[in-house]
């Protein structure tokens, strides 16, 4: 069943991710939007008020990605070392200071990208123009102007693991010990998981609260299906093979506008250009449907300097860490690789810097 199904997935590829994006990033937009999911919301509400559901909101969509992403792995639906994540090079500064970077300019622009993606569905203009900039810098970033700095970071800190090897913490603790790394990841799997799942349910005002709840889950599930989609469509001997990858929204913000730009080049969008449509369409919908669609803008140029700011930030960031608060936070943390430990970490501190940065800005 397995291999019938991905049989017909190959045949037409480019239509199965397109479709498939379009769907994972409407049900992700959705979400986001009625659950008032919001990864820089939620350590706002620990630094503000002690409140840690929204965290824990997060953490649990990691967990569910988690435990997803290595089925998935498992019964071989995925090729997670075919991902970028799991590359031989562990690119450890990138991951951090990309991650500062990315924290500290979600604040500034009011969130995340995909929590401006959300916004901008529901009638939000600055989070329009904070994630176009946010594309421009990432493509700028990417292979643009601040291409050769990049590269020149990751050329001289990278730690290359070896021909074969993976940054996964199952290979990275086979590397250290000797025993064996498929044994190792299931280990790091169980913990990681139990962890995260006794924090986050630890707490009787999380397990109370079935908003959140049902926002880690859901969000967790539209990761798991992007894998699961785009580990079908992977076909190795096809001419120009698409490497499985799940939801992320720095990257594919600028893919969006070269898409717009080039439409006639290419009239099917790629998987990421897809979710961002579909999100996009999902908080429409949801913002429509509970009747909050409002168009909105900047306050004043101060405001308009921030959300600049952050959009930059996080453009650039994003390229330098691999991801966001959701294609590296919970995305690439799903497939266990170091990396996206680290940069997930990163983010939080950036994050939090970012904040009381505001507060002092705010109170000078």
């Amino acid at each position: 069943m397995l291999e019938l199904l991905r049989a017909h997935i190959q045949e037409t590829p480019a239509f199965h991710l397109a479709l498939g994006g379009v769907l994972i990033g409407f049900a992700f937009g959705f979400i986001v939007f009625r659950t008032n999911f919001c990864t820089m919301g939620s350590i706002s509400d620990i630094l503000a008020f002690g409140d840690y559901r929204r965290f824990r909101a997060w953490l649990l969509a990691i967990a569910v990605a988690v435990i997803g992403t290595q089925l998935l792995y498992a019964i071989g639906v995925v090729d997670l070392s075919k991902s970028m994540y799991l590359s031989s090079s562990l690119n450890w500064t990138g991951n951090i200071i990309g991650g500062l970077m990315f924290g500290f300019g979600m604040v500034l622009g009011g969130g995340c990208t995909s929590k401006n993606l959300a916004r901008a569905g529901g009638g939000d203009i600055r989070s329009v123009v904070i994630l176009i900039v946010v594309g421009l810098f990432a493509y700028m970033t990417l292979g643009g102007i601040l291409g050769p700095l990049r590269d020149a970071l990751r050329s001289a800190t990278a730690v290359n693991l070896g021909e074969n090897a993976t940054q996964s913490l199952g290979a990275v603790l086979a590397a250290l010990t000797g025993l064996n790394a498929d044994l190792l990841n299931f280990i790091a799997m169980i913990v990681v998981v139990g962890a995260l799942l006794a924090f986050c349910f630890s707490d009787k005002n999380f397990r109370t609260s079935k908003t959140n709840i049902l926002a880690g889950v859901g969000i967790g599930l539209c990761v798991i299906a992007g894998w699961a989609l785009t580990g079908l469509a992977y076909d190795e001997f096809s001419a120009a093979p698409l490497n499985p990858i799940s939801l992320s929204y720095v990257r594919p913000s600028g893919d969006t506008l070269e898409y717009l730009g080039r439409f006639t080049a290419g009239v099917i969008p790629r998987f990421g250009v897809a979710t961002v449509i579909g999100a996009l369409a999902g908080a429409l919908t949801a913002a429509l449907m509970s009747g909050h669609f409002r168009l909105t803008g900047f306050a004043d140029s101060a405001d308009t300097l921030r959300g600049l700011s952050g959009g930059a930030l996080m453009g650039s960031g994003g390229i330098i860490a691999v991801g966001c608060t959701i294609g590296q936070g919970v995305t690439g943390v799903s497939t266990l690789a170091l990396g996206s430990f680290l940069a997930f970490g990163a983010i939080v501190l950036g994050g939090i810097a970012g904040i009381k940065y505001m507060e002092r800005l705010l109170m000078a």
